[in-house]
Formats: structure tokens, C-alpha cells, sequence
């Protein structure tokens, strides 16, 4: 057998060991700081969580626990600061901004679509106005820009003892709500009632009028509105919706 020289043998089993090394670096992955091309895709379950050092999550987006898909982000001490999808009861899809003590500020309307839901929003009101018309006559006119789906309405009628009285409430010459009526064994009649609008009536943006039409029904003496206050409020069931 040939002679092999010491130092061939030695250069065969350094170029074994550098081959060893790089096989095993092959399959060490490096930390992926950077995306320069291409998407990340969650699909079928799982989250992509950003967490602040102390372990609150700040950011998520994906699958959460409840089974709906959502984006949240929260505050460093884990409050929620704006969360869209994470509406589990009316299955709408809100957009949502919560206060530094976790009330919703600004929304849109879970079961209404087009509508706004926070904040609510104020039409302006007459405080006081004495009538003793037999025929009915506006009291209160308001403009209003249609935002929500429902308005709040707090009033309250009131008169002297055996007059009798009642108050509606048109928008753009149109009834809506029902009819308020004082009778004539009652000296006061307060309302604290939430009026659905018709979508087909009441797109958003809508600019229209509202008006409080009062009649006195029986009776000599004089009756009061007080209009307290008409508020642009969000649906509460879907029903409110339709």
C-alpha cells in the first residue's frame, strides 16, 4: 500500500469537520426581524400578539378566544384603548375607542349599519313653553342631522287639574312615536321614550326638521312642555335596526 502523508489525512479530516459545521449551521434559522417582501397569512385559528415588558398585551390581531376575528389594541397597563370585531353579542363587527377607564366613547352601531352609536348627540331643546290652544300648535322646532338609528325623547306635560292635553312629535310634517297625552285627572305627564327611525325614512346625514305639535283637549286652564332633552342614541336590539 501507498504511503499516504500525515498531512493529507489531517486536510480530509478538517475539510469533514468544516463540512459537519456547515451542515449543522444550514439548519439553524435566524431571528426574522424584517419582512421586506411577501405577507404573513393567519388563517384557521391563532394571533399575532405584541406584549409590553411587563406582559400586557398591546396589540393583537387574529382568532381570540370567543371564536370571533378581531384587531385590538391596548393601553401599556392592558386597557382597551381601540379594539374593531371584538363585539361578541351583536356580532357586527364594531369599531370601538374605549376611555382610559374602559368606557366606550366612540362606536359605530352594532345591529344598525349605517348609524353611528357613540357618542350621542343632542338635538337642541326649548327648556319651558306655556299654550292654551285648542288647535294644535308648534311648540319646539329643532333641526336635526340624522346620525343614529333611535332618539331618546324626555318630556313632560303638565296643567292644572281637569285640562287635559296632548303632545306628538313630527319630523319633516311626519308623526313619530306615539301620541303623549295628558289627561284631565293628572297634572303632570312625564315621557322618557326611545323612538325607532325607519331606515328608509332616516339615511344617515339626513337634514331635517323636528318639531313638538301640543293641543289642549279639555279643560280651560294652561298646560307646559318641558322639552328636556332629544338625544341621537344607538340600537340596543336588533329589532331597533329594521
Amino acid at each position: 500500500m501507498a504511503a499516504i502523508p500525515q498531512d493529507i489525512l489531517d486536510r480530509i479530516r478538517s475539510l469533514e469537520r468544516q463540512v459537519r459545521e456547515l451542515s449543522g449551521r444550514a439548519q439553524i434559522r435566524p431571528a426574522l426581524t424584517k419582512i421586506l417582501h411577501g405577507d404573513i397569512v393567519i388563517g384557521e385559528g391563532g394571533q399575532i400578539i405584541a406584549q409590553a415588558p411587563n406582559g400586557n398585551r398591546i396589540f393583537m390581531t387574529g382568532q381570540t378566544p370567543e371564536g370571533d376575528w378581531a384587531v385590538g389594541m391596548a393601553r401599556e397597563d392592558g386597557s382597551a384603548a381601540l379594539t374593531v370585531g371584538d363585539d361578541i353579542n351583536t356580532g357586527g363587527q364594531m369599531v370601538r375607542t374605549f376611555s382610559r377607564t374602559g368606557q366606550v366613547i366612540v362606536m359605530d352601531d352594532g345591529y344598525a349599519d349605517d348609524y353611528l352609536g357613540r357618542p350621542w348627540v343632542p338635538i337642541p331643546c326649548a327648556p319651558f313653553i306655556n299654550f292654551t290652544n285648542d288647535a294644535e300648535v308648534a311648540l319646539y322646532s329643532g333641526q336635526m342631522l340624522t346620525q343614529h338609528k333611535v332618539l331618546r325623547v324626555n318630556l313632560q306635560l303638565a296643567g292644572p287639574s281637569g285640562t287635559a292635553a296632548q303632545v306628538v312629535m313630527k319630523i319633516g310634517n311626519v308623526q313619530y312615536g306615539p301620541t303623549w297625552t295628558l289627561t284631565s285627572s293628572a297634572t303632570v305627564k312625564d315621557v322618557n321614550d326611545r323612538i325607532t327611525l325607519p331606515a328608509a325614512d332616516f339615511p344617515y346625514g339626513r337634514d331635517v326638521s323636528v318639531v313638538m305639535w301640543a293641543h289642549r283637549t279639555a279643560g280651560t286652564g294652561t298646560c307646559s312642555l318641558r322639552v328636556r332633552g332629544i338625544w341621537g342614541v344607538n340600537t340596543i336590539t336588533a329589532d331597533e335596526a329594521n
